[in-house]
């Protein structure tokens, strides 16, 4: 021990504090980068050395040195950005990034992303930015013994994290499935189309599809059309003709007659019959043309009460063709309850009738639901439909009503829902449409990007789409502060930050994400300020120590002269 070791001590100083006043000079010359984290350097005493007092041992400290430099990982304040590319987390996460081709992965805060001319949604270093592909909201076709229906599937992500790209600015055509149209029928409204043996497909029979005009506007008392789109995008003509039907011994009730078609030239509809014979009903070959389902609809004091649907048969080129009644049955349901029929339109194989294997079947919403899909039992009653066939009386001579039931009762759903939306018969001074949707769309070309809370991409598109993209990856580790600096805004894991838990944006443990903004530095410059005038004070006084001690050591030698 001695003077020498005062001067060790104060050189220990002077290190230690110009290594901060580095730490500190780089969180100064970042303040300005985007999602720069800053740093902080904490010191810690060397060993202290034994010393012999007059109480016993004492010790004396021999100097400074660095302990550790943690980053500070605190929330950085957020710019608003023009570019919806640009994002920014609030809370705890880091986006990933991978090296396009390589499993490598670093993680960031900053958001500063932008796609590539190959499509990647990529950082300044063209790393891309990893995220799940998102499954698209579909409509799927399941066929039973007894029903075809058509069902959609939840929004969800698939596999694991991979890079983002969008490989094709389009969106494919959706083909129409679900068609929903609620209207107020004018209950005096007179019968346009009258007929004695079977006045609920007076319209029907009216119907002629071979003619450039397939119904007469004297022939129905209201009509309502829609756009539909087939498999390929291209836009149909969809319309439904109401007429009401005067009936007798109603009971108050009030019935019309329905009848869902489209453009007959459009339905490419192909039908099996005896023999191997098949039959073409659309394409103005045969007067069903465009026809795709006929039914009634039931009103109690103006409320829906009833519905009965028909459509074709698979066999519906037998004798008498899809002009004869008796090749028409009892619709089935989607899985959702409500009557589907098919309309052809491209003349695909096998995708005529509802339970062919490659149809694209159309729910027909009215504003009421079938809530018990069961059969009653023996193959009697179709299923989905009420063993009772409903309770009201036809008019007279209709007994024919349908090849399935003699005793001159409408058919009705076995457990009916009507919906707060649904058709309705009030006197309001006319018919009219209250609201109409469908779920098909054409192609169409991406215009821009938006991104949600939860890190979804989201694409609009011409056509007037939304669809959601890709999920934004994030990542959390049981200890930040092991993460490694790789520098450009990356860090990368260690064995002491332990293996990146990913999930998405808004999930337990992870924050969420802003769309059009960035995050700031967290340095802030009047604590650094504050840190680098106690840090140059510390070096000073070290200065002193060593020049104090220096002054001592000349005494010394002053000694001997």
């Amino acid at each position: 021990m001695g003077l020498g070791a005062s001067l060790y001590s104060g050189i220990s100083g002077l290190t230690v504090h110009s290594e901060r006043m580095t730490v500190i000079g780089n969180n100064l010359a970042n303040v300005n980068t985007t999602g720069f984290k800053g740093a902080r350097m904490h010191f810690e005493d060397l060993m202290s050395q034994d010393f012999a007092t007059v109480n016993g041992v004492g010790q004396v400290g021999r100097g400074v040195r660095v302990s550790t430099v943690f980053s500070d990982f605190g929330q950085g304040a957020f710019e608003a950005s023009t570019e919806a590319t640009d994002m920014a987390i609030s809370g705890d996460g880091m986006f990933v990034v991978s090296p396009i081709g390589e499993d490598e992965k670093y993680f960031s805060r900053a958001g500063n992303f932008r796609f590539n001319n190959d499509g990647y949604l990529t950082d300044p270093h063209g790393y891309v930015l990893q995220g799940w592909e998102i499954e698209q909201n579909s409509t799927s076709v399941s066929t039973t013994s007894s029903t075809t229906s058509s069902s959609s599937k939840a929004t969800r992500i698939i596999g694991t994290p991979t890079d983002i790209r969008l490989e094709n600015f389009q969106s494919q055509p959706k083909a129409t499935t679900n068609v929903s149209i609620v209207t107020n029928l004018d209950p005096t409204s007179r019968d346009n189309s009258t007929s004695d043996t079977q006045p609920y497909f007076a319209m029907f029979a009216n119907w002629n599809g071979t003619q450039s005009t397939p119904l007469p506007s004297t022939q129905y008392g209201y009509s309502t059309t829609l756009k539909v789109y087939d498999d390929i995008g291209t836009a149909h003509n969809l319309t439904v003709y109401f007429d009401k039907v005067t009936m007798s011994n109603a009971g108050g009730d009030t019935v019309w007659e329905y009848m869902v078609t489209v453009d007959p030239t459009a339905d490419q509809r192909v039908l099996s019959g005896a023999n191997g014979h098949n039959t073409t009903i659309g394409q103005g070959n045969t007067s069903a043309a465009g026809v795709l389902m006929i039914g009634t609809m039931t009103f109690t004091t103006g409320q829906l009460s009833g519905i009965s649907a028909y459509t074709l048969k698979s066999n519906g080129g037998d004798t008498g063709g899809p002009r004869n009644l008796q090749n028409w049955d009892l619709a089935d349901f989607s899985t959702s309850g409500y009557p589907v029929c098919t309309a052809n339109f491209l003349g695909k194989s096998n995708a005529s009738t509802g339970e062919a294997t490659n149809a694209t079947p159309i729910q027909i919403d009215f504003g009421m639901s079938n809530s018990d899909l069961s059969s009653n039992g023996g193959g009697a009653v179709t299923k989905g439909w009420s063993s009772s066939l409903g309770t009201l009386p036809t008019k007279a001579n209709a007994a024919q009503l349908t090849n399935i039931d003699n005793s001159g009762y409408l058919p009705d759903f076995k457990s009916p829902a009507v919906s707060a939306l649904a058709s309705q018969s009030f006197d309001t001074g006319g018919s009219s449409t209250l609201f109409q949707s469908q779920d098909g769309y054409s192609a169409g070309i991406l215009q821009n990007i938006s991104v949600s809370r939860e890190g979804v991409l989201t694409g609009h598109y011409s056509n007037g789409q939304v669809l959601e993209l890709y999920a934004v990856t994030l990542a959390t580790f049981t200890n930040k502060h092991g993460l490694r600096r790789e520098g450009g805004n990356l860090f990368s894991e260690t064995r002491e930050s332990g293996p990146a838990l990913t999930g998405q944006a808004g999930s337990t443990g992870k924050g969420t994400v802003d769309g059009n903004s960035l995050e700031m530095s967290n340095v802030d410059m009047a604590t650094e300020f504050v840190r680098m005038i106690t840090t140059q004070r510390g070096f000073q006084a070290n200065t002193k120590v060593i020049t104090t001690t220096d002054s001592m050591l000349g005494e010394v030698i002053a000694m001997k002269r």
